[in-house]
């Protein structure tokens, strides 16, 4: 079962942070200590969620709008464990993607493909007592992005992470089963463990293929470890888009 390995910082050789093939990375990558904060201070001007904030529907990225959505409907969960590998319970995760097309519904996003009127790509959830995540979504599509010549990012969806407080943010991407732009990516391949570049691929999983209506992917999150990988921020402070 594939899983990514996140922890508060990246070991040393899992990830380049000043890649010079992922062109923006020397631009937003870390060249200063990091400086403490206050996690009080911080939660006093940060929102806050509970149960009680997190509707079941907002899992479902198929239902948000007056419409179904265009293109193929699949399901994508999980676990997030620890390092031990117990679960992590009530944890807010958060997902983000672009349509079918390879569309981020975003002003910055001018990429001519179409916007799709019945799909934003944003949805969340907590996790259960045992640690289990599940969205249904729209399979997203690839899109160039400039780097470099003919540049074009894997399909993949964001996922964000929450500890116990907001300054316990985590980041990463998941990918699909053999796309072949994987080997491409410059932001994939900035990770220079193969292992820890696989854990990034979720599973096809057809037990939670349902029929006539979705195929299943699973991906474990494990929140720290021996084998930690690549996050967004830690590596170069934030993603492409």
């Amino acid at each position: 079962m594939s899983a990514a390995y996140l922890a508060g910082s990246a070991p040393e050789g899992t990830a380049r942070r000043d890649y010079p093939p992922y062109r923006s990375s020397l631009l937003r990558h870390p060249t200063k200590r990091l400086q403490p904060a206050d996690p009080e201070g911080v939660e006093m001007l940060s929102p806050v969620f509970g149960q009680q904030d997190v509707h079941p529907l907002e899992s479902d990225l198929t239902v948000q709008h007056g419409g179904e959505p265009l293109g193929e409907r699949i399901t994508v969960s999980g676990r997030v464990l620890d390092g031990a590998g117990r679960p992590v319970a009530g944890q807010l995760v958060e997902i983000w993607q672009a349509n079918a097309s390879g569309r981020y519904v975003h002003k910055r996003d001018q990429h001519p493909a179409p916007i799709d009127p019945n799909f934003t790509g944003v949805g969340r959830c907590l996790t259960g007592p045992d640690g289990s995540y599940r969205f249904t979504t729209i399979k997203p599509g690839a899109y160039p992005w400039r780097n470099h010549r003919n540049a074009w990012r894997p399909a993949h969806i964001h996922f964000s992470l929450f500890g116990t407080d907001f300054t316990q943010r985590l980041i990463t991407q998941m990918y699909f089963p053999g796309d072949p732009l994987i080997a491409y990516d410059p932001i994939c391949q900035s990770i220079v463990d193969p292992a820890a570049r696989d854990r990034l691929v979720a599973d096809y999983h057809h037990e939670s293929s349902a029929p006539e209506w979705s195929l299943g992917y699973r991906w474990d999150i494990v929140l720290a470890g021996s084998a930690r990988t690549w996050t967004e921020n830690e590596a170069f402070g934030g993603a492409d888009r």
